[in-house]
């Protein structure tokens, strides 16, 4: 398991529960809940029963790719330290990790709720990439995907390089128009 604190995080969040809620529930003191969901390594058995008391269950999929909750993260993480460019690198990324799995198991990668990134045009773009690669299959969204959160009001690109123009609607995805985010159909092909 790569990332049991973004998991725990997640079931909580998708329940409305707070740590306290959490916490209350797996009969543990706050700071354990925030510790955990901190980084802090735990046993199988924690992790469980703390996804358990959210209302969640962990199955085990055939795939080491990082899910869209993982890759938020990681996203978070390059915006707050100011870098762009690797935050782009973790959105392909995700695309590509959704593009190579089929069926069960990409659905599977878009399912968990990712924690907002601080900032509303890559939030949206998540949503507008699983979005896109879980039609490609035919599969159900998840219901996190159409959250007002995930929209933009004004349409906007995701800032990484101010030299880059501005896409034409016909070039971006409908999954990211739909969203307001303007981003160029082409930066998701795999090279």
């Amino acid at each position: 398991m790569t990332n049991a604190s973004a998991l725990v995080r997640a079931a909580r969040k998708s329940r409305g529960l707070t740590q306290k809620d959490l916490a209350q529930r797996t009969k543990v003191d706050q700071g354990r809940v925030s510790r955990l969901e901190g980084g802090r390594e735990a046993e199988f058995s924690t992790i469980e029963r703390f996804l358990g008391s959210a209302g969640h269950r962990l199955y085990s999929a055939p795939t080491r790719r990082d899910d869209a909750a993982t890759i938020a993260a990681g996203i978070r993480r390059n915006l707050r330290g100011g870098d762009k460019y690797s935050a782009l690198r973790e959105l392909i990324q995700l695309s590509d990790n959704l593009t190579a799995e089929h069926g069960l198991v990409r659905g599977i990668l878009g399912l968990a709720e990712p924690e907002p990134t601080g900032d509303r045009a890559w939030d949206a773009a998540l949503a507008a990439l699983v979005d896109l690669r879980l039609s490609e299959e035919g599969l159900p969204t998840p219901a996190w995907v159409d959250a007002p959160s995930r929209r933009l009001r004004v349409p906007r690109t995701l800032d990484v390089d101010p030299a880059d123009p501005i896409p034409a609607p016909g070039d971006v995805p409908v999954e990211f128009l739909k969203r307001g985010v303007l981003f160029w159909r082409d930066t998701l092909a795999s090279v």
